[in-house]
């Protein structure tokens, strides 16, 4: 065996609800402005022509329940409560029947944004990386097995702040529905198992500071819970 100059990390591993075994991340995928409410309250209007991406670290996973510092370089933090999809099967230039079989399972998941270091992005036509791609940026609850959860649309999306609701919509409510996302992107890449796709929140999103508790939910699966401590 080779020898590293350093111990190489292992794949970030979520849980699996009524499963002894974990899935390790390979990747993750988000879609951007895929609610058009939520498209709107950012002074922007959805792609109706195809989905569009942005994408974090694998390593950006923080598991549900974790207290972590508020983040470095930003003064306005924001939540996402999102649909995540986990593939199981490998998947390339698929329609949307090997899209939808390739699915493996859903979590609950919280993009966490350094807002105003995204709009810096924005307004200077430079990659949002520092904005989306945040240390503890991608918080994940158990999966639960595609089907358990059975078709999406119905099941509502809803996220609060020490208690008080914030978000609160349906998953009907998505421009691009998943079969139709996982299609798209796999004419891009060669997607399988261990490929997370974050599929967008709906409006309501907002700023929180060290001591906030948030809370989101998706009716059918496990809740996602994250508490920010004071900055390091």
């Amino acid at each position: 065996m080779t020898d590293t100059l350093f111990p190489a990390p292992q794949a970030p591993q979520i849980a699996v609800t009524g499963d002894s075994a974990t899935y390790p991340i390979r990747r993750i995928f988000c879609v951007g402005r895929n609610y058009e409410a939520h498209a709107a309250e950012m002074g922007n209007t959805v792609d109706r022509e195809a989905p569009w991406y942005f994408t974090k670290s694998a390593h950006a996973f923080c598991p549900t329940g974790a207290t972590v510092p508020y983040p470095p370089g930003t003064e306005n933090f924001h939540y996402e409560m999102e649909l995540v999809v986990a593939l199981a099967a490998r998947v390339f230039k698929a329609d949307l029947a090997e899209a939808a079989a390739a699915v493996f399972g859903y979590a609950a998941g919280l993009d966490m944004t350094r807002r105003d270091l995204q709009q810096v992005g924005k307004d200077n036509r430079r990659p949002w990386d520092l904005g989306k791609d945040v240390e503890n940026g991608a918080v994940i609850a158990p999966l639960t097995r595609a089907e358990t959860v059975g078709e999406i649309g119905a099941q509502r999306i809803r996220l609060g702040v020490n208690g008080a609701v914030r978000q609160d919509a349906r998953l009907a409510d998505m421009v691009w529905s998943v079969p139709e996302i996982v299609a798209h992107l796999s004419h891009y890449y060669h997607l399988g198992p261990g490929d997370l796709i974050m599929t967008g929140t709906p409006a309501g999103v907002g700023p929180v500071v060290a001591g906030d508790r948030i809370e989101g939910q998706i009716d059918g699966l496990a809740p996602v819970t994250h508490t920010l401590g004071a900055a390091e």
